[in-house]
C-alpha cells in the first residue's frame, strides 16, 4: 500500500490542519482489513500529538460490513462473508466507484458523535450540491439522502396499489426475497427515498475513526444482497445516477477534500453538554 499525503494548503488560523492521505484507488484499491489496522496505527498517532488531524480517503474492493448493531436477519442470506466492525450503524457495503473518507481527528470531550456526524454529513452535502444534486438529511437517518416523490405519486409495485405495498405494514418484509422491484438499488425507478452517503464512526478516546463511503459510480446491485443500514422502506443511489452521467471517484477526491477541510477548519468542535 503507497499513500500518497496532501496537506493543508492554509487552514483557518486558530484551527487545526487537516492532512490527507490517498491509500489507494482504482487498481490501488485497498484491502478493508489493511485499512482498518491502518487506522488503528494513525488513531494511536493522533492520539499522541504525533500528527495533525488526517483523513484517509481511498477505494475498497467489495466488502460488506456490519456495525455493532446489525440484526443477523440483515445480512447476505447465502452466506457470504461480512467483516463485524467497532463502528456504529449497521451493516453496509464498500467497494469499486465508491469514495471512503475515515476522518482521523482529536475532539474535546467528552465528545459530541451526533456534533462529529453532522459535520461529515455537511461537508458531503456540500460536495453533493457542487455537483448538481439536491441531497439532504432525512431525521433519524444518518447519512445523505435524495428524497423521493411524495408516497401517493410513486409508481406501482408489481401491479398493485400502494395502499397493498407490503412493506407499509409487515416489519418482517424482506427487500432480499421479494424481487427486483423492490430491490434497494431500484430505489430511484420507484421515485423512493435512497441514500447517497452513508456515515459510521466511532469514538476511542477521545479521537475519531471509521467514517463515510459516498457513492460515486458504483455498482448498486451489491446493496440488494443485504438491508442496507438495516433500512427496508428505502433504498440507494449514487451520484452517477442522478445526475445521468459517469461521475468517477477521482473527480469526486478534490470535491469532497475541499468541503470537508472548510467544514471541520471553520468549526470549533465542542464538548457535549452533561
Amino acid at each position: 500500500m503507497t499513500a500518497v499525503t496532501t496537506s493543508s494548503p492554509g487552514p483557518v488560523p486558530g484551527s487545526p490542519a487537516l492532512a490527507y492521505v490517498h491509500l489507494g484507488f482504482g487498481a490501488d484499491a485497498v484491502d478493508y482489513q489493511e485499512a482498518w489496522q491502518e487506522q488503528r496505527r494513525v488513531h494511536a498517532a493522533r492520539f499522541a500529538d504525533e500528527i495533525p488531524d488526517t483523513c484517509l480517503l481511498l477505494e475498497h474492493p467489495p466488502v460488506y460490513t456490519a456495525g455493532r448493531r446489525t440484526a443477523d436477519s440483515e445480512r447476505p442470506l447465502d452466506g457470504t462473508p461480512v467483516v463485524d466492525v467497532d463502528r456504529g450503524g449497521k451493516i453496509t457495503w464498500h467497494g469499486p466507484g465508491q469514495l471512503v473518507g475515515y476522518p482521523i481527528l482529536k475532539l474535546p470531550r467528552p465528545v459530541d458523535v451526533i456534533a462529529h456526524v453532522r459535520r461529515l454529513e455537511e461537508a458531503l452535502l456540500r460536495t453533493c450540491a457542487e455537483f448538481g444534486v439536491a441531497a439532504t438529511r432525512v431525521e433519524g437517518r444518518s447519512g445523505v439522502w435524495v428524497l423521493g416523490d411524495p408516497v401517493e405519486q410513486r409508481p406501482a409495485l408489481g401491479g398493485l396499489k400502494l395502499d397493498f405495498d407490503p412493506r407499509l405494514a409487515d416489519e418482517e418484509f424482506d427487500p432480499r426475497l421479494n424481487g427486483p422491484e423492490y430491490a434497494p438499488s431500484n430505489a430511484g425507478q420507484r421515485r423512493e427515498d435512497r441514500k447517497l452517503a452513508a456515515i459510521g464512526v466511532r469514538i476511542a478516546k477521545g479521537v475519531s475513526m471509521h467514517g463515510f463511503s459516498l457513492n460515486c459510480n458504483p455498482d448498486n446491485t451489491w446493496f440488494d444482497r443485504i438491508v442496507p443500514c438495516g433500512i427496508r422502506d428505502a433504498g440507494v443511489t449514487s451520484l452517477s445516477e442522478e445526475l445521468g452521467r459517469d461521475v468517477p471517484v477521482a473527480e469526486v477526491v478534490p470535491v469532497v477534500e475541499r468541503h470537508l477541510r472548510e467544514v471541520l477548519e471553520s468549526s470549533v468542535p465542542l464538548p457535549r453538554a452533561v
